[in-house]
């Protein structure tokens, strides 16, 4: 009995000594070793492609306006049948004329209205509206203009009003942008069709075996019936989709890049959308106008006592407007920053974030063009999408820029490089010497309104948190501004964009720069990267809400 119970011993004390040895070994294994740092990864939540990918909470985290997408981004519909081409509001045809009687000169500060007809081919006066008329008043002479208000009355009759903020020559111009027949195309393919474009998913084994996808917002959009992998942003909740590799796992995704553009319209759909139609200037209706100062010796400009710019000021309409090529805010007292040293004094001091498209990356690149000392650091990053930095060690500024993750049309990156917006702001501290400028909305015209309604809830709970830590942080939204003119990004698409951006940020306080109208005012031709000149008059606005005295 002795031997037998020294043996029952030795056999618990091993028995305990394994189990033991099996905790320390799952906690060793389970726990995250904080002394490690490890690269970023995908998170394959799902390989069904079953699964809903609504997100339900993250629209009840925005303002109610934005979640009833049905009335925001309200539109006239287009009766009738889309196929009859001459039915179709025709530029040559649709004519405007002033509202009254001419005059001989108008008074600065006054305005002038106009009644605008829209006609089909056969020179019929339209009977309903939704046309997308795009008016101006320029200066050419002076290097001036504004975008003027157009007011659909929905019976084929617009009417146009422009105030007269210059003294001087000022002539009206009307452009016919989208037909209503070819904005209900548009509705019809942006609401009904889960995607227009498509994107590429790199997948890499331990061995370098690779295997190339189609990925996309949803499963539906992956090109494939079968099996896929799901990623979900732990910040945002927002899901990304690619087909299931033949023979690698999920979680072996490392590249992103643009796939296809995809067939989505008819050929009765694409003569509505030719070039012959959109983006045409209506015959001319209005002489051009003489403008008169109130008195001698007046300014010439109707520019009257404004705040600083500061975040949460009121809207304008106009948002502002051009005189000898740079732009007069209307909401705040703007101003310009012509000079290396008044650029370098104002930025002294401060880290700048940009996140978004490639429209705010030309920002970061205005600045490291226009300050010699604002030097690029080389991250070895791909430059499309970024990370890029750039420092002015003598001032203490640090300029950031970084693509918005996807959906983005862009050459194949890392996907560890593809950080969430929500994310980037989850992890900044902010605070008086911060600057956040966020540029979305041109990589979300591909998809329906919804994708863009979930990425800005993720957006504003992030900028909302930030705000609440460090009410010093400055925030600066940049409107998408004008360019495209095709079924995979008409201007038309960018305008509804714009309302879920203002409206998801509009009770938050933070800073707006009208891109939109800043691309819009002047008679040089519509480019998604703007030139030099709009660029920089876009960055002095947002130095302006940096240093605003």
């Amino acid at each position: 009995m002795g031997p037998f119970m020294g043996q029952s011993k030795g056999y618990k004390i091993l028995t305990v000594g394994l189990v033991f040895l099996v905790w320390v070994l799952y906690f060793k294994m389970s726990w995250p070793d904080s002394t490690v740092p490890r690269p970023p990864a995908p998170r394959p939540a799902s390989q069904s492609a079953s699964e809903s990918t609504e997100s339900p909470s993250l629209l009840d985290s925005l303002p109610q306006e934005l979640a009833n997408l049905t009335h925001l981004l309200y539109w006239p519909l287009t009766p009738g049948d889309e196929g009859d081409f001459l039915a179709s509001t025709s530029p040559q045809a649709s004519t405007y004329h002033l509202r009254g009687p001419a005059q001989t000169s108008y008074a600065l500060r006054g305005s002038l209205e106009a009644i605008l007809i829209a006609r089909d081919h056969r020179g019929r006066p339209k009977t309903h509206g939704g046309d997308l008329f795009r008016a101006q008043l320029l200066g050419p002479d002076l290097k001036a203009g504004l975008p003027g208000d157009v007011q659909d009355l929905e019976n084929g009759t617009y009417l146009l009003s422009f105030p007269l903020l210059w003294a001087g020559k000022a002539q009206v111009q009307v452009r016919l942008i989208h037909s209503s027949e070819a904005v209900g195309v548009l509705r019809r393919i942006w609401t009904e069709k889960r995607a227009t474009v498509d994107f590429m998913g790199y997948f890499r084994g331990p061995t370098g075996t690779e295997e190339t996808v189609i990925c996309n917002v949803d499963p539906q959009s992956t090109g494939t019936r079968g099996p896929t992998c799901q990623y979900r942003d732990m910040d945002s909740g927002e899901l990304w989709f690619c087909a299931q590799p033949s023979t690698l796992p999920c979680s072996s995704l490392v590249g992103h890049s643009s796939g296809h553009y995809l067939k989505v319209t008819t050929p009765q759909d694409e003569a509505l959308l030719s070039w012959k139609v959109t983006d045409i200037e209506l015959p001319q209706g209005i002489s051009p106008i003489q403008v008169r100062m109130s008195a001698p010796g007046d300014s010439s400009l109707a520019l009257s006592a404004r705040p600083p710019c500061h975040p949460g000021l009121p809207a304008t309409k106009p948002s502002g407007f051009y005189h000898q090529e740079v732009w007069h805010s209307l909401s705040c007292s703007s101003h310009s920053f012509p000079t290396v040293d008044s650029i370098l004094g104002c930025l002294a001091g401060h880290v700048v974030h940009m996140m978004g498209d490639s429209t705010l990356r030309q920002w970061w690149e205005y600045l490291r063009d226009k300050v010699p000392s604002l030097k690029p650091m080389d991250l070895h990053a791909t430059y499309q999408t970024g990370p890029l930095m750039a420092v002015e060690t003598t001032r203490n500024i640090v300029l950031h820029w970084r693509a918005h993750s996807w959906p983005l049309r862009s050459l194949r990156t890392p996907v560890a490089s593809l950080h969430s917006v929500a994310r980037e702001l989850g992890g900044l501290a902010g605070g008086p010497h911060t600057v956040v400028v966020l540029g979305l909305g041109a990589h979300f015209t591909t998809f329906p309104p919804s994708i863009f309604a979930r990425r800005l809830a993720g957006i504003r709970a992030a900028v909302a948190a930030l705000l609440a830590r460090e009410p010093g942080t400055l925030v600066v939204i940049k409107l998408a501004n004008t360019g495209y003119k095709s079924v995979y990004g008409s201007d038309w698409f960018t305008l509804q964009v714009n309302r879920l951006l203002r409206a998801a940020f509009a009770d938050l306080h933070v800073a707006f720069v009208d891109a939109w109208e800043m691309t819009s005012s002047l008679a040089v031709p519509d480019d998604i990267h703007p030139g030099r000149l709009i660029v920089g008059n876009e960055v002095d606005l947002l130095l302006s809400f940096v240093c605003p005295t």
